[in-house]
């Protein structure tokens, strides 16, 4: 049947239609912050916290529409850091310690994503989990 034309009248101001969304001014306000970067093969984490541990904001890949394998992708990430960028800055933080945990692809990507938007790194501490030994093998299969 076609496209519905949707006609406005000079005097009709569609405002509502028209708005774009505005960033939240956040009530959290903190000068320092700590960065932890949860990266694995299938998904990178950001979460940002106050020098006690409190979380201020967080986000994934997984929350910003990256589906399936994507959102382990180095891009993703990068997308990720952009975003706690914003969110850091809308929070007051300006400089930041920095603690990476695991092995995927986007450790790096995502810390560079967040010092594009203009906060400082204090430092930058891997806290990869490794094991010392390992779980107990399996015994030999008797036939």
């Amino acid at each position: 049947m076609g496209k519905k034309r949707i006609v406005k009248k000079e005097g009709d101001e569609g405002a509502a239609d028209l708005r774009e969304p505005v960033a939240v001014v956040s009530r959290k306000q903190a000068d320092a912050g700590v960065l932890y970067v949860q990266s694995t093969y299938n998904n990178t984490k950001l979460t940002l916290t106050d020098p006690k541990g409190s979380t201020l904001a967080w986000s994934s890949s997984g929350s910003l529409g990256f589906k399936g394998a994507k959102k382990g992708t180095p891009f993703a990430a990068a997308k990720v850091g952009e975003v706690m960028g914003t969110k850091a800055q809308a929070i007051g933080v300006k400089e930041v310690a920095i603690v990476v945990r695991g092995v995927g692809s986007g450790r790096e990507s995502s810390i560079r994503g967040f010092l594009s938007k203009g906060v400082s790194i204090s430092s930058i501490r891997d806290a990869t989990p490794v094991p010392h030994n390992g779980p107990k093998p399996k015994k030999p299969r008797r036939v």
